[in-house]
This record gives C-alpha cells, sequence and structure tokens, in this order.
C-alpha cells in the first residue's frame, strides 16, 4: 500500500495540496458506456487490498467500492453511451467521461493523475501515468469505481437483454457473446463501429 501512494506523495511534496485520480472502465467491450470515475484520497489513507480494479477479485472490489465511497475526500463518475462512443470514437469518449467525473467533483482539485490519458482541457495540470492504476493510489481507487458501477450499469442491461449473458461477461468478445450476437444480431447498446457488429451490419444490409 506503500508503493501504491509513491506517485501521490511525490507530488504532494512538489505543493500541491489536492491530487484527483481518474480512470476508466469499458475502452474495450462490445456494448455497454464506457465509465470513468474520480477519486481524491487522504494522502496515506490505508484501503487494505487497494489496488488497480483488474488485480481484483469481483467480491473484494464491492468491499474496496463501499470503502473508498466512505473514506474519500470526494468521488464522482460518468458515463458516455455506446451511441456517443461510435459517434466520437472510444480514446475521446473515454477523454469525456474523465472529464465529466472530474467535473462532478464536490471538493476541489490542483493536480490530476490519470490512467496514461492526457487531459489537456483542465484548469490544472495533469500528470499521464502509464499503468497508473497499479501506481497510484487515486488512481487504484477510482479504477475500482469505475470498474463496479459499470459492472453494475451491464447487470442491469442483462436483465433487460438476457439472451446475450451481460452479467457474465459485461459485454466483452466472449465466445458466448460472440454466438448470442451471430444468432440475435446487436442490440441498442452494442457498438455499431466495432467488430463484429459492424460486419454484422454489413452482411445483413447485403442481404
Amino acid at each position: 500500500m506503500d508503493d501504491l501512494f509513491a506517485f501521490d506523495r511525490y507530488w504532494a511534496a512538489q505543493g500541491y495540496a489536492a491530487i484527483a485520480g481518474t480512470d476508466e472502465a469499458g475502452r474495450g467491450p462490445l456494448a455497454g458506456p464506457v465509465v470513468a470515475a474520480a477519486v481524491i484520497l487522504p494522502l496515506g489513507l490505508a484501503i487494505p487490498y487497494l489496488n488497480d480494479s483488474k488485480q481484483v477479485s469481483p467480491r473484494r472490489r464491492e468491499w474496496l467500492y463501499e470503502q473508498i465511497l466512505v473514506k474519500a475526500i470526494a468521488c464522482s463518475w460518468s458515463e458516455v453511451g455506446p451511441a456517443e462512443i461510435d459517434q466520437i470514437n472510444i480514446y475521446q469518449a473515454s477523454r469525456l467521461a474523465m472529464m465529466q467525473a472530474l467535473t462532478g467533483l464536490a471538493r476541489t482539485f490542483d493536480l490530476v493523475l490519470s490512467d496514461a490519458m492526457p487531459l489537456p482541457a483542465l484548469p490544472v495540470p495533469c500528470i499521464p501515468i502509464v499503468h497508473g492504476d497499479a501506481k497510484s493510489a487515486s488512481i487504484a481507487a477510482a479504477s475500482i469505481l469505475a470498474k463496479v458501477v459499470r459492472d453494475r450499469i451491464m447487470g442491469e442491461w442483462d436483465t433487460k437483454f438476457p439472451q446475450y449473458g451481460f452479467r457474465q461477461h459485461k459485454g466483452y468478445g466472449t465466445a458466448k457473446h460472440l454466438q448470442a450476437i451471430r444468432e440475435y444480431g446487436p442490440c441498442p447498446i452494442h457498438r455499431r463501429t466495432y467488430e463484429p457488429i459492424k460486419c454484422w451490419r454489413a452482411r445483413t444490409d447485403e442481404n
């Protein structure tokens, strides 16, 4: 845990008093939104097992989610849906979600640490850190919030479109998901500019 605060401590030592970390979840899936979160943590806060969300089990992520909500100075999240992802591309949608999450914070901040995403439109400096969710506590906390929120959203969509299995694969291109697309075609939350949905639509348009 101490190592996870190394970047946060370094920038705090440079005089930054409120550091916000931001990260997103959902760039790769074929369906659903991209969700970003932003978190301001007390420097050195001890939250056991805090780590990159991909390195934490679903049950532990849920526990960390509750801990972060209680112990963070401020936190916020935002989603950008599949229609807008198709319109502006996933990179820009991820950036937009991060900006919206940061704007939604109830406390001001004077520095942002992001998971490898430059955010030049911010009024404060932003430090993009490659694999930042494994190197910065505030980014790791944001990654947990974003992942849990997005997983819950996909669970809700699963109740509306149970044939696709969104609760299990969260929209990623698993064999089961691809088979469902072949069998039923895309549903309203599929990203039309992503393969294989784009190919499926091209084939159906030809027929």
